[in-house]
């Protein structure tokens, strides 16, 4: 989709990203920048830098960089017209739809719309006489009628067109279907219905509009589940099961689940923070979208091996935005559903109340590993359990779990806190080694991080960086520096439409900054225009020296580049010639 330039410029000036980060990232001032841990990668020492002057930021562990929209595009999961409409509603801009490509618009209307006849279509399924038995499969799953339609259950008929041909005759295309994951193409080129003889579970966003489906068989065949592959309109990993109910909760925690049916029982006997991820382990831009809603989490997985090693998973990603997490025990059952079933939603209540934290968990399942009976085996959980409790960040809490260590394994609290000194010495070692080896790797790095943009000639693509910084310090400069250089003299393609771009928005009138670059370049050339403009700070004090510099160096790369013998090219002596007159005669203007 292509936004208007004038709205555009207007969004990024009414949106400070200092204030859009904030929201996400707890940042500390450091000069005139702000730096805090990483949302896009796992880090322990902050390498993640905003720097307001230029209304972008730039992580020197991962790469990640842009302006506000490329930011919320990560953090939000959205692609960046979607990233534009979330900011101009955060702000209260009225987005120009009328300019919106209408071939992309119609396209996704519809397959919205084909979704949501879908889901109809399927939950009228479920209540026609002859699928009686299907109803009484959610039934004797202990779900009531009421339930059932808040959750839009329903069934997919044991038929490959059954769902075709009923779209179909309401004007959909069979493409559309294929492009809604709701249809497959056989290899023979045959379409049928994706999802047969399946109970059948919409996915809704936050929006409340139906993106996908899960479907369920109701017996041992295989696969159990059956999901809808990633479209235009669904992103598993960008979504969670019920997560449009879970936001309008009362309580102040969110259950984490595995499975939809887990959820829904959930739900049903009153707890209405409950969300599931969706036929994958849990990610972090789902994480990204609890803590949005959220401050603490309870996870609540099944109670078997799968399960508990899902909840050590899933524990390193929720901690990592700060989450408070706690982990609950089903005693006697295998999943929530099951234990509510048989125990009722009072006894799930308490099981809520007397849920552990992480950290207490983790140290249980360590010691659920050794015979605390036998001196080796005790030995060996003491040095893990120090590994582990190195890792917690906290003093007070590190010596807390320490305390409690020492205790399952019947040794001195003074044992036991050497052993932790000792784990977290090692521990911050390695960490401050490899924190050296990737800030140097990305900062001292010749090359893009970025492969695909690999300089051809590095020397001459430093010197292009230079000029970029420069025109990035002061736009004002950039039509000077356009009479001494043109975009096809750089040597880096990145580079070279980093600064066309440059010129073209400064002949249209427009500011040369970071934001104006969304949604023009590609996310991985916006993360090397900030890493580029994150190096050295440009000064244009003498900008017409460095400018100098720079095209000499330029100049002397491509002479050498060129072969010997045929001497310097024509039209590029007359060009340097030019330039020096405008070097040594003319002011700035």
């Amino acid at each position: 989709m292509a936004f208007d330039r004038a709205f555009l410029d207007e969004l990024n000036a009414r949106s400070d990203i200092l204030d859009v980060v904030s929201h996400y990232v707890q940042l500390k001032k450091s000069g005139s920048y702000y730096f805090g841990l990483c949302p896009f990668h796992n880090e322990k020492s902050g390498s993640f830098c905003v720097t307001p002057e230029k209304q972008m930021f730039h992580c020197f562990g991962c790469g990640a960089g842009g302006g506000v929209l490329s930011f919320i595009m990560r953090a939000e999961g959205l692609t960046f017209p979607d990233a534009v409409r979330f900011q101009a509603a955060q702000i209260g801009m009225q987005v120009p739809e009328s300019r919106a490509d209408p071939r992309e618009t119609h396209r996704r209307d519809r397959l919205l719309a084909l979704s949501t006849d879908a889901a109809r279509f399927f939950r009228q399924q479920l209540w026609l006489p002859e699928n009686q038995a299907v109803a009484a499969y959610f039934l004797r799953r202990g779900l009531s009628r009421k339930t059932m339609n808040r959750f839009g259950l329903g069934y997919a008929p044991d038929s490959f067109s059954a769902l075709l041909d009923a779209m179909c005759e309401k004007g959909y295309a069979k493409e559309e279907l294929l492009d809604a994951g709701l249809a497959s193409r056989s290899e023979k080129g045959r379409v049928y219905d994706r999802f047969r003889n399946r109970v059948m579970f919409p996915i809704i966003d936050v929006r409340g509009q139906v993106i996908a489906f899960g479907g369920r068989v109701m017996d041992d065949s295989k696969p159990k589940y059956l999901n809808s592959p990633e479209t235009s309109i669904f992103h598993k990993s960008r979504n969670l099961f019920a997560l449009n109910l879970a936001r309008k909760t009362k309580s102040d925690y969110f259950i984490l689940a595995e499975g939809y049916m887990d959820v829904i029982a959930l739900h049903q006997a009153g707890f209405d923070s409950a969300v599931a991820s969706l036929g994958t382990a849990l990610t972090e831009e789902q994480v990204r979208l609890i803590s949005r809603h959220t401050g603490k989490v309870v996870i609540s997985y099944d109670a078997d091996g799968a399960g508990q090693a899902a909840a050590q998973r899933a524990i390193d990603l929720l901690k990592k935005t700060d989450l408070q997490v706690k982990v609950l025990r089903i005693p006697g059952a295998k999943d929530p559903d099951e234990f509510i079933k048989e125990k009722g939603a009072d006894a799930y209540r308490k099981l809520i109340e007397r849920s552990e934290s992480d950290n207490a968990y983790r140290l249980d399942a360590i010691a659920a590993k050794y015979d605390l009976d036998e001196d080796e085996e005790r030995v060996r959980f003491l040095h893990d359990a120090a590994a582990m409790l190195a890792k917690i960040d906290g003093a007070v809490e590190r010596e807390v779990y320490a305390g409690r260590a020492a205790k399952m394994a019947r040794v001195t609290s003074e044992a036991m806190a050497v052993e932790v000194r000792r784990a977290l010495a090692v521990q911050q070692k390695k960490q401050k080694a490899a924190e050296k080896r990737e800030v140097r790797a990305v900062v001292n790095a010749a090359q893009p991080r970025d492969r695909t943009l690999q300089y051809q000639n590095v020397r001459s693509a430093k010197a292009e960086e230079g000029i970029i910084r420069l025109i990035f310090a002061d736009d004002s400069l950039i039509g000077e520096v356009a009479q001494q250089i043109t975009p096809q003299e750089f040597t880096a393609q990145v580079l070279q439409k980093i600064f066309a771009h440059a010129l073209t928005l400064h002949r249209q009138g427009h500011r040369v900054d970071v934001p104006a670059f969304e949604g023009y370049l590609e996310d991985n050339e916006m993360q090397h225009l900030t890493a580029v403009l994150g190096r050295d700070r440009a000064s244009t004090q003498n900008w017409q020296q460095a400018l100098h510099d720079y095209i000499s160096t330029i100049e002397r790369c491509r002479m050498k580049s060129g072969g010997s013998g045929g001497g310097e090219d024509p039209l590029l002596r007359m060009s340097r010639i030019h330039r020096e007159k405008n070097r040594l005669g003319g002011n700035r203007i």
